[in-house]
């Protein structure tokens, strides 16, 4: 496999992942980004490469930088990508996920002690 190859199949599940961690479909994506279902499957893929034009709009929608989708994620843009789909959440659901981390952080500090 050549380098081109291997790289757009890196920034193709990169991205697909954070289409998913941030709750959408691809249809839903598509229409957010402004361009087919099929093209968006094709870049996630890795079957073709993501323009220049296409990757702002991706980093937009799925409100994560350049450098996340391109090279390895960077944890502060994980954070960002959970706090915009935390935003999301009905208040009801928010509260609930609150209290779901917030029990998670604590567990995780007494494992550490």
């Amino acid at each position: 496999m050549n380098d081109r190859k291997k790289i757009n199949i890196e920034i193709g599940n990169r991205i697909k992942v954070a289409r998913e961690g941030a709750g959408l479909t691809q249809d839903q994506f598509s229409e957010m980004i402004g361009m087919g279902t099929k093209s968006v499957s094709a870049f996630e893929r890795g079957t073709v490469g993501v323009s220049l034009p296409a990757l702002q709009r991706i980093c937009k929608v799925l409100s994560i930088s350049s450098d996340a989708v391109l090279f390895e994620s960077v944890p502060e843009n994980d954070v960002q990508a959970m706090v915009q789909r935390l935003k999301r959440l009905p208040p009801e659901q928010f509260d609930i996920a609150n209290d779901i981390l917030n029990r998670l952080i604590e567990g995780f500090g007494k494992i550490t002690k």
